[in-house]
């Protein structure tokens, strides 16, 4: 599966790995049972490897990490956020081609 560079991260690390990050973070907020979240994993994967070293591609469970997902007011998944300098700098909501997501990515960056 191409989803080896991106990063799980929960509520224990997000504020370390997404806040606090050096580099632009893109965050996918899904779920196991969310049939769009497993449509564009494979997505998000390949962009993670495309935008290496330049953004972080992460993914929270909003499940496993629900402090996460409210404290961004996550409503449904996925949902994907970009960080920049601990901010939220772009934002895509539902299943989206990976133009879409290359875009919002290009945009952090």
């Amino acid at each position: 599966m191409a989803d080896n560079k991106v990063l799980e991260v929960n509520d224990l690390n997000f504020d370390q790995e997404v806040i606090q990050s050096d580099i632009p973070v893109l965050v996918d907020f899904s779920a196991t049972w969310c049939g769009p979240c497993k449509q564009i994993a494979p997505l998000v994967g390949q962009l993670a490897g495309e935008y290496e070293g330049r953004m972080k591609v992460t993914k929270v469970d909003i499940d496993e990490s629900p402090g996460s997902a409210s404290k961004y007011g996550i409503r449904g998944v996925p949902t994907l956020l970009v960080f920049k300098g601990g901010e939220v700098v772009g934002q895509q909501v539902g299943a989206a081609p990976k133009t879409t997501i290359a875009q919002l990515m290009d945009q952090a960056l």
